[in-house]
């Protein structure tokens, strides 16, 4: 039985995304990424596709973020500021009711 057994649909959180494309498991992040239709999600989605080399999905996903793709920094600054501004916004822990 898995932790998350109350809320079966409820997407993936953000860190473990983030964790994952830290640790260069890129298909299971963007497996886990696409479970969330938030803002945040779309952005780290776009971030996702920025690291694959994917530019033209990376530029629809800042979009549908409300992010300026060609205002981004690099990889690692945007990284930075993601992991800054999901500090700010508490997502789920596995668990959490």
């Amino acid at each position: 039985m898995s932790e998350n057994t109350s809320m079966p649909h409820q997407p993936a959180p953000l860190q473990d995304v983030l964790d994952m494309l830290r640790a260069g498991l890129w298909v299971k992040a963007h497996d886990m990424v696409q479970r969330d239709a938030s803002d945040l999600a779309a952005w780290l989605h776009g971030i996702l596709h920025v690291q694959e080399g994917d530019l033209e999905d990376a530029e629809h996903w800042y979009g549908r973020a409300g992010r300026k793709f060609r205002e981004r920094g690099s990889l690692a600054q945007e990284l930075a500021l993601f992991e800054s501004c999901l500090a700010t916004t508490r997502q789920p822990l596995h668990g959490d009711l």
